[in-house]
């Protein structure tokens, strides 16, 4: 394994740490899903859909949960971009801005946090429908089928295990025959597709160095709202290292001094480095 993956690797993880303590989503989970998601590569893009970076957030789901958790992560310029329409759906009337905010979905940092209010948000109202505590499976379930599918899909496996889950979902099997589909054809059951889904969760998990989590209740422990996010930044060693970073990232030939008073972390800078990235054509 090369020294910039174990680096890479390395950062992600800090900022599912983050994400984890300024939530009190449990890390192990965070991870797994990241895993099986993305490989914890926070550039993955899928060939077939518009799901995007750490934890393949589609675009509509990751305008709503900005829309939603954004303002109280420093992420307010986003959040206040984004308005909704009649029909629900999410809009962006800046084509600048709205790149820029789908652009996060590429940072780990920002990736984590809205990946950790999502579960939390499912975790809730899936804990409400089921009157039992929630399992890492069953939150994966509400990413992987939303909120509404999770609680169709657990309810009938409560009811049937052994009724095949295509059959129940038809359009999520056409887009993902792999999942509900053995190799032969043949048809898997509910209690076949959601002990995938365990099995993958803890691999991933492991794989990342942590613990195992599909079977056993998800906790929502304390939130630490005393640590400090830095969104856009590659760099974890401070404001210093941030702004050599992001001077690095646009080319500009400014001493540390001088880029520290106009680069500091904020959201109005936050904003403006996503935003001068989205006019440079940068790379989200």
């Amino acid at each position: 394994m090369s020294v910039p993956h174990i680096q890479r690797v390395s950062g992600v993880q800090n900022a599912i740490q983050v994400a984890s303590q300024r939530t009190g989503i449990d890390f192990n989970y965070l991870l797994g899903q990241a895993q099986v998601e993305s490989g914890l590569n926070a550039s993955a893009r899928a060939g077939t859909s518009s799901a995007t970076g750490l934890y393949q957030f589609i675009e509509q789901s990751w305008l709503g949960v900005v829309k939603e958790h954004g303002g109280a992560h420093g992420m307010a310029w986003a959040a206040d971009s984004i308005n909704q329409t009649a029909s629900g759906r999410h809009t962006v009337s800046d084509p600048a801005t709205r790149r820029a905010i789908l652009g996060m979905r590429n940072d780990p940092s920002a990736a984590s946090l809205m990946a950790a209010e999502h579960a939390s948000d499912n975790k809730d109202a899936l804990k409400s429908k089921l009157g039992r505590d929630v399992t890492g499976t069953d939150l994966y379930m509400a990413h992987f089928l939303g909120l509404g599918g999770a609680r169709k899909f657990l309810g009938a496996m409560d009811a049937n295990a052994d009724r095949p889950a295509a059959a129940l979902f038809p359009a999520a099997a056409r887009a993902n025959r792999n999942v509900f589909y053995e190799r032969d054809g043949s048809a898997r059951s509910l209690g076949d597709v959601y002990q995938r889904f365990a099995t993958k969760l803890d691999k991933g998990a492991a794989v990342g160095g942590g613990a195992a989590l599909a079977s056993r209740a998800i906790g929502t422990g304390p939130t630490d709202p005393d640590i400090e996010v830095v969104l856009g930044s590659e760099a974890q060693g401070g404001d210093r290292n941030w702004v050599a970073s992001t001077l690095e990232r646009f080319g500009a030939g400014r001493s540390d001094a001088t880029a520290a008073s106009i680069l500091r972390p904020s959201p109005e800078n936050a904003k403006l480095a996503y935003l001068m990235l989205a006019q440079l054509g940068g790379n989200f």
